[in-house]
C-alpha cells in the first residue's frame, strides 16, 4: 500500500523546502514537525494537506503521539543535528512508521575512508543504529541518500565554483571528478523512495546523481559562455582535512559547522572517499535522469 502521511523534520532548509513544496504537490498529507523553542515558520505554506506540529527533538515522548499514523520520516536536519536522530527513530519505530529516510544526504557513507571523517561517523552510527532498529522491528525499515554535492546550490553560493564572481579554489588541482545532484534530482530521489516504498530501497543507502563534473570542466563551461577569465587558488584536501581538525580541537570555542564543511569538502573532491558514483547508481530505480553536458552548460551559465 503506497504511503500517504508523512512527517518531515527540518523542513525550512535548503533541502526541507523544496522536498516539502514537491510532497504537498503530490498530494501527500504532511506533518511537519518544528522545534518547539521555535522556527521559521514564515516560510512554511498554509495548505490543507500541510499540519505543523512542534516538538521536542530529545524527547521520544513527545515525538511519538506526533507520529501517530505516519508512514514515513523524512529527516532534514542541519549538521549540528544530524548525530541526534535517535530520538526520532525511536519515536517513528514506536508510532508504527514504516519507512525512516535519514539526514544522510551528500557523500557515499559506505566508503572505508569516508567513514573515518567525524562528519560521516555521525551518519554510519545513525545507520547503524537504524540496522539495529530493522531487526528488532520487520515493520520498519529505512533508506539513506547519498546525492554527491547539491549542484545547483554549490554554484550559487560558489561552494563548488562561482561563475557571479569567477573565482574557485581548486581543490587537488579541480580535475577530480566527482558526483553532483541538482535539488530537483534530490527531491525527485526522495519521492521515489517514499512513493511506492519498494522492497529494493529498503535498509540501504541508495546513489544518485545528475551529472559527474570537475571543476575545471565547470569553468571551462563558463568561459565558453562570457570569455571572461577566472582567479583560481589550489588547496589540497589533505590540507582541508588539517584545518578541520584543528578547529574541532579549539572545544567549546569551535566553529563545528565550518569544520564539517571541511570534511565534506574532503569526501566530495577526494577520489578516494567515493566521490564518482559512477557504476553504483541507483538512477533508473528512482527515476533520475542524468545530464548531458548541454544541460550542464546551461545550468552553469544561468549563474553567471
Amino acid at each position: 500500500m503506497p504511503p500517504t502521511k508523512i512527517a518531515l523534520a527540518g523542513a525550512t532548509g535548503n533541502l526541507g523546502l523544496p522536498i516539502l513544496s514537491a510532497l504537498l504537490s503530490a498530494a501527500f498529507d504532511v506533518t511537519i514537525l518544528t522545534r518547539t523553542t521555535g522556527t521559521n515558520s514564515s516560510k512554511l505554506p498554509s495548505q490543507s494537506n500541510l499540519t505543523i506540529k512542534p516538538v521536542d527533538f530529545t524527547s521520544i515522548s513527545s515525538l511519538t503521539p506526533a507520529l501517530a499514523g505516519i508512514d514515513v520520516v523524512i529527516s532534514c536536519l542541519g549538521i549540528a543535528a544530524m548525530g541526534s536522530q535517535n530520538p526520532l527513530i525511536d519515536a517513528a519505530v514506536a508510532a508504527g512508521v514504516r519507512r525512516f529516510i535519514p539526514a544522510d544526504f551528500g557523500m557515499d557513507s559506505q566508503n572505508s575512508r569516508a567513514m573515518q571523517l567525524p562528519v560521516c561517523m555521525m551518519k554510519v552510527d545513525t545507520q547503524t543504529y537504524l540496522r539495529e532498529k530493522t531487526e528488532a522491528h520487520p515493520g520498519f525499515s529505512w533508506t539513506a541518500i547519498a546525492n554527491g554535492l547539491f549542484l545547483d546550490w554549490g554554484l550559487g553560493v560558489g561552494f563548488i565554483v562561482n561563475p557571479r564572481q569567477h573565482t574557485a579554489t581548486l581543490y587537488n588541482g579541480g580535475d577530480v571528478r566527482f558526483s553532483a545532484t541538482t535539488m530537483e534530482g534530490v527531491v525527485k530521489a526522495v519521492l521515489g523512495v517514499v512513493g511506492m516504498m519498494r522492497a529494493e530501497t529498503a535498509n540501504r543507502v541508495v546513489r544518485v546523481h545528475s551529472a559527474v563534473v570537475t571543476q575545471n570542466m565547470l569553468i571551462r563551461l563558463a568561459k565558453d559562455r562570457d570569455g571572461k577569465e577566472w582567479t583560481t587558488s589550489v588547496k589540497s584536501t589533505e590540507l582541508v582535512k588539517q584545518e578541520s581538525y584543528q578547529e574541532l580541537e579549539k572545544g567549546a570555542g569551535a566553529d563545528f559547522d565550518a569544520a564539517m564543511l571541511g570534511f565534506c569538502t574532503v569526501a566530495m573532491f577526494d577520489a578516494e572517499y567515493g566521490c564518482d558514483f559512477s557504476g553504483r547508481l541507483d538512477n533508473e530505480l528512482l527515476g533520475i535522469e542524468e545530464l548531458d553536458e548541454g544541460a550542464v552548460r546551461k545550468l552553469v551559465e544561468s549563474f553567471l
